[in-house]
């Protein structure tokens, strides 16, 4: 069982990789497996609707997106690690996602989804909400905590000091890891959902 980990920071030892590193001890314990990658030091350009992808199965832009397709097909579960700005997430980790969640036509059901935001001070919540859609979309069990998936700080020092944040993020890893080992079970003993598709409204009726 394997968590792919996804640091939306353009600093690779800041606020989120605290987070994301407490996140990451703890799901070892917990015998799950991980694979941290930084997305948010890279140069990635958003989707350009071109839908190319629908007929190559991957993204006309041959990058970073690309690259992690598969681990991402591959793994139990996806943790996506962001900063705060402006009240919202990373424009690269959102250029990066809506051309991996759009290019990827692979099924993503029960596939465990949690976001985790650093700020220094607010706006994390509606960047929490932000990130959760990608999962929300895609028929992905959204992990929780004790309290909302986010620590506080403007270095990782002062993360350290965010004592309810860290047990905030143990929490959250000992959920997810729950939950992965939970859905392996539950596919064992009774199978996937049986899930209509056949239903797609686009509104050109008007109404």
């Amino acid at each position: 069982m394997k968590v792919l980990i996804l640091n939306g920071s353009p600093r690779a030892n800041g606020c989120t990789a605290r987070a994301l590193k407490e996140v990451e001890e703890t799901l070892h314990q917990e015998g799950i497996e991980t694979e941290t990658i930084v997305i948010g030091n890279s140069s990635v350009r958003g989707c350009i609707a071109c839908r190319t992808c629908t007929k190559t199965n991957k993204c006309i832009f041959d990058d970073l997106v690309n690259e992690i397709a598969p681990k991402f097909e591959q793994a139990d579960g996806l943790i996506i690690g962001t900063p705060v700005y402006f009240a919202g997430a990373n424009g690269t980790i959102l250029s990066f996602l809506d051309r991996l969640f759009f290019s990827t036509h692979f099924d993503k059901s029960m596939k465990v989804g949690a976001s985790i935001i650093s700020s220094r001070r607010a706006g994390s919540t509606s960047a929490y909400d932000e990130i959760n859609k990608y999962f929300g979309i895609s028929n992905m069990p959204i992990v929780s905590s004790t309290y909302w998936n986010e620590v506080h700080g403007s270095n990782e020092k002062d993360v350290e000091k965010d004592f309810e944040g860290l047990q905030t993020m143990r929490n959250l890893a000992k959920n997810m890891a729950f939950l992965i080992k939970a859905i392996h079970l539950g596919k064992e003993k009774y199978g996937m959902p049986q899930l209509q598709r056949e239903v797609f409204t686009n509104f050109s009726d008007g109404l």
